[in-house]
């Protein structure tokens, strides 16, 4: 592999990166601080990897668009997406829009070394533990699939999982409070439940495991 693309706003995680992947023998490193940048340059340069981030300061998992929008332009780029998010209706979500692999942004610089060499030779990457809470996710019985869900919708039912209250939803993504709860009736319809004890069942069912205070 002569050339990556890596998507991220953080200049300290992009330099990161660059010397990760040159350490590996990476000869081209491209880089790109926003979707529309790591589209155009995807794009033009049609390197044979990229590593990119889902939130931008643009928009909320706005960078599942630029997955998604790669895989249809590319079907064989090998894609490894790298996040702060451990929520696993998310990192399904990143999968599903056709990334190859995911690693969390607070793993050590070997894990994602190990990550980024997975992805390169072509292989799936997903750390066990989240890959686990994954395939449980996948067994749940969901009504409807992760992809009918806006990245505001997904945000928000994990934050339900977490046992946060409409107004604390509001306040963590900056939105009002009538924002929140048209997303909460958009999701209970989506997800074929009538209430909102039955909504944060399926959020905590498919999430954590459970809410915490």
């Amino acid at each position: 592999m002569t050339s990556v693309l890596i998507v991220d706003d953080h200049p300290v995680i992009l330099r990161g990166f660059r010397r990760i992947m040159e350490d590996a023998g990476v000869e081209t490193v491209h880089e790109a601080t926003d979707i529309a940048g790591g589209y155009r340059l995807f794009h033009r340069l049609r390197p044979a990897m990229v590593v990119a981030d889902l939130t931008f300061r643009t928009g909320a998992l706005s960078g599942l668009s630029l997955i998604r929008q790669i895989r249809a332009l590319a079907r064989d780029t090998r894609i490894l997406a790298f996040s702060m998010h451990d929520d696993p209706i998310i990192v399904a979500r990143a999968l599903e829009s056709g990334a190859t692999g995911y690693v969390l942004k607070d793993v050590p610089a070997a894990r994602f070394h190990e990550a980024f060499e997975t992805v390169r030779a072509g292989r799936s990457y997903l750390d066990h533990a989240l890959a686990t809470r994954v395939a449980v996710l996948g067994l749940a019985g969901r009504p409807a699939p992760l992809a009918d869900l806006t990245a505001r919708e997904l945000q928000i039912l994990s934050l339900l999982g977490r046992g946060q209250s409409y107004q604390a939803i509001a306040d963590a993504l900056a939105v009002s409070y009538r924002t929140v709860i048209g997303a909460c009736a958009s999701l209970r319809h989506k997800l074929g439940v009538r209430t909102l004890a039955e909504l944060i069942h399926v959020a905590v069912s498919q999430g954590e495991g459970g809410p915490t205070r």
